[in-house]
């Protein structure tokens, strides 16, 4: 059984909340989109400050496309985040970050469209998540790449933990992701470029 997590990037708190209230009645995880306009040429909105009142009724996961993304665990976590994926491109000591993450919630570690598996250099058993990214990070909207589907199949071998796919999730490129042993799909345009959040969220998740 696969699930649709609802994937957020936005730069201003009024656009990000109002995606979650969209989502909110049936999505029990949504993805937050952290850039600091270093590691990919965009932003988001940065203040973890918002998102409390609704962190104790929904799991937040926080993917950081930052620079060492271990200095900003604390004050998400402060405010109920519990599930944090940085990029193993942007990080100096990966297993600094798995430890400091997996005191507060749980880790994964997320590899950029053209970054091999093998850049993660932790135990695979310490993880509980790996994304791959099948766009560039950085910029919803983008079309799905099936280049990466080869490191989904090699990870999703290792039944270890779940593999997520993030970028250009459709009710088509699902397909591909759900054939080479993805789990996880993160779903923002497609989510949330039509009327109905809901009924494209129940479609991408009765794929198969």
């Amino acid at each position: 059984m696969h699930s649709i997590i609802p994937g957020i990037l936005e730069k201003e708190w009024a656009a990000i909340e109002q995606k979650i209230e969209l989502v909110k009645p049936f999505a029990p995880v949504i993805h937050i989109d952290l850039l600091d306009g270093k590691f990919a040429p965009n932003t988001s909105f940065f203040d973890p400050a918002p998102f409390k009142k609704y962190t104790q009724d929904i799991l937040f996961e926080l993917h950081m496309m930052v620079e060492e993304p271990e200095q900003y665990l604390q004050a998400w976590s402060k405010q109920g985040f519990r599930r944090f994926i940085g990029h193993v491109e942007t990080m100096s000591d990966q297993a600094s970050f798995v430890a400091r993450a997996q005191e507060l919630g749980e880790v994964g570690l997320a590899l950029d469209l053209m970054t091999d598996p093998s850049a993660i250099t932790v135990a695979h058993r310490d993880l509980d998540t790996v994304l791959v990214m099948t766009v560039k990070a950085g910029f919803s909207g983008q079309v799905f790449s099936q280049q990466p589907l080869n490191k989904v199949t090699l990870l999703a071998k290792e039944e270890l933990f779940p593999v997520q796919i993030d970028g250009g999730v459709t009710h088509e490129s699902i397909l591909h992701g759900l054939e080479a042993g993805a789990t996880r799909f993160v779903a923002t345009s497609y989510l949330f470029g039509g009327d109905n959040p809901e009924s494209r969220y129940q479609t991408l998740l009765k794929a198969s």
